[in-house]
């Protein structure tokens, strides 16, 4: 077990289901007695990183992305760009963050969205919770932009999919959980606009994240998991386990038992 006098940060990348192994990670820094205090986290990843923050344990965050439905009618979009309508899922997360505002959160949260009118990166920390998690996870084409205080936000994982600078200097060591590996394919892999669409965010996001990787202190990268796809369910224990199990690696390479 880790000693309470280093502290410890933690970066979460975006990811769709891939994600879930954010989670898996969690359980296994906790199972060390390691609880990282402050979190920044873009898409999925910040999603995740607000659920810990507020105190949830593992198990309950893997049981809420398990248990909730993402493509339901009532979620389809009037009259905006995308599938769905990204603020029709306020409501979902609203019992989970009843007070709904990053003072209320038990750890430090950055999040990571993208300014879709002007190409910059928001970064928010304070104020309103929800709307920045849902402006965050906002994935292009499938979900719409979210507004806030008259500017329009997608995605984070768009232009900071890595937000590891985030917490550099804020505490001793960092953690790094990146969901996204980029593997060679097919051809046949791209057979819809949707496939193609993910692969070239992909490119682009693995392009930017690289570099940052040399920040982390321990870094759990798992190759694995480029095999599911962003939005498929069926892969959500999986991508957990595998977090879990690669992030218990790590630990053990860097000297924590």
């Amino acid at each position: 077990m880790e000693s309470e006098e280093v502290t410890y940060g933690i970066a979460l990348s975006g990811g769709g289901i891939r994600g879930m192994a954010h989670i898996g990670a969690l359980q296994a820094l906790l199972e060390r007695g390691i609880h990282p205090k402050v979190i920044a986290g873009a898409s999925s990843g910040a999603l995740v990183g607000a659920f810990y923050a507020a105190g949830y344990a593992p198990q309950e965050i893997l049981k809420f992305f398990k248990d909730t439905s993402i493509f339901t009618f009532d979620k389809y979009i009037h009259r905006k760009p995308g599938i769905l309508d990204t603020a029709k899922f306020y409501q979902v997360f609203k019992p989970y963050f009843p007070q709904d505002q990053f003072s209320a959160l038990e750890k430090e949260l950055l999040i990571v969205a993208t300014d879709i009118l002007d190409g910059t990166q928001r970064i928010f920390n304070d104020g309103p919770l929800i709307r920045a998690m849902l402006a965050s996870a906002a994935f292009p084409f499938v979900l719409s932009p979210f507004e806030i205080e008259g500017g329009y936000y997608a995605d984070g994982g768009i232009i900071n999919n890595f937000p590891v600078e985030l917490v550099k200097g804020k505490c001793d060591r960092i953690i790094g959980v990146f969901a996204n590996p980029l593997s060679s394919i097919q051809p046949g892999e791209l057979s819809s606009s949707m496939a193609v669409l993910e692969r070239a965010l992909k490119i682009g996001m693995a392009s930017m994240s690289i570099p940052k990787m040399e920040i982390c202190d321990i870094l759990v990268a798992p190759e694995e998991l480029s095999r599911f796809t962003t939005f498929n369910k069926d892969h959500i224990d999986e991508a957990y386990q595998i977090g879990y199990a690669h992030t218990q690696k790590a630990l053990e390479k860097a000297g924590i038992r």
